[in-house]
């Protein structure tokens, strides 16, 4: 990918669209679609499920009609359990890529607690040899069907801190979701993730971060959910990472992935047209696209 071909996509989540109950007020797909339409984003993650239609022609239809492209889907699934299979719901789920056109199936490593600020338990060598075993099924079944499964670290699951990172770096082939601020939450410093295991990434998504926040969910201080609440992401550009560092690092390797602009967030109430969540991901839009403009003319 060079620095003028640069993909850019958005994520419900940024919208304060999310999977976990009680997560704040809800934003209905037309508003989401229609707001990211505006800031020029031509692509965006499928978000929870239920946010768009379940059956694969109707939530395809919902994408074309705003003009956006599929990109895929954060899918919260369990792997590290031996009676339980995650292959038949993975396969359901593909089916909507197929009618979408979507190539990038974003599992997490879902513990089976509601929410991520349930203390998990740790896996055993035998248990991470389930999550090994699942992660290379899962990757076999979605490239037959032309999409590609990633992987994404993420905080409240059985894929969560820099130990748990390097585990599936050595014990399985699974390419990766580098998420900046789920990575930094977890212990893994993003930018040294994408200056050594590029070649690991297939799918990115960028979040800045109040690391004075974080460090306060990282220690148990607050909850996850807290942190959101509080600030602790924020548009690009304005925090604590190094985002211009690993994208450039990610298109120095070769990287076609998606840039996707993912803010977790959480709205309280319907915010007014051109605030909350438009506002802020109009400034990363605007700086993915100058950091893109600076690679090109470097």
């Amino acid at each position: 990918m060079s620095a003028k071909t640069v993909k850019i996509a958005g994520a419900p989540i940024s919208w304060g669209v999310c999977e976990v109950p009680g997560w704040g007020h809800q934003m209905t797909p037309d508003r989401v679609l229609t707001e990211m339409a505006e800031l020029g984003l031509g692509a965006t993650e499928f978000g929870p499920l239920g946010f768009l239609p379940i059956e694969p022609s109707e939530r395809a239809s919902a994408l074309a009609k705003h003009g956006m492209e599929a990109v895929g889907g954060f899918f919260p699934i369990i792997i590290h359990k031996t009676d339980f299979d995650p292959l038949p719901a993975v396969l359901k789920e593909l089916e909507s890529y197929a009618a979408s056109g979507a190539k990038t199936l974003v599992l997490s490593a879902e513990t089976g607690n509601e929410g991520y600020d349930i203390k998990r338990d740790d896996l055993d060598a035998a248990g991470w040899q389930v999550v090994f075993k699942n992660l290379e099924r899962i990757k076999d079944a979605a490239a037959a069907q032309g999409v590609t499964a990633v992987l994404h670290p993420h905080v409240g699951t059985m894929v969560e801190t820099e130990a748990d990172v390097k585990k599936v770096l050595d014990g399985s082939t699974i390419k990766f979701c580098l998420d900046t601020g789920h990575m930094i939450i977890g212990g893994t410093d993003p930018v040294k993730f994408a200056e050594d295991h590029a070649d690991r990434v297939a799918h990115s998504h960028l979040k800045d971060v109040n690391l004075a926040i974080a460090d306060r969910v990282q220690s148990g201080e607050i909850t996850y959910y807290q942190g959101c609440v509080e600030g602790m992401y924020v548009p690009l550009g304005t925090g604590d990472v190094d985002v211009k560092s690993i994208v450039r690092s990610l298109i120095k390797s070769g990287y076609d992935g998606w840039f996707v602009l993912e803010q977790d967030n959480v709205i309280t109430a319907e915010p007014a047209n051109g605030a909350g969540p438009f506002a802020d991901a109009k400034a990363s839009v605007e700086f993915i696209k100058s950091v893109a403009a600076e690679l090109a003319n470097s």
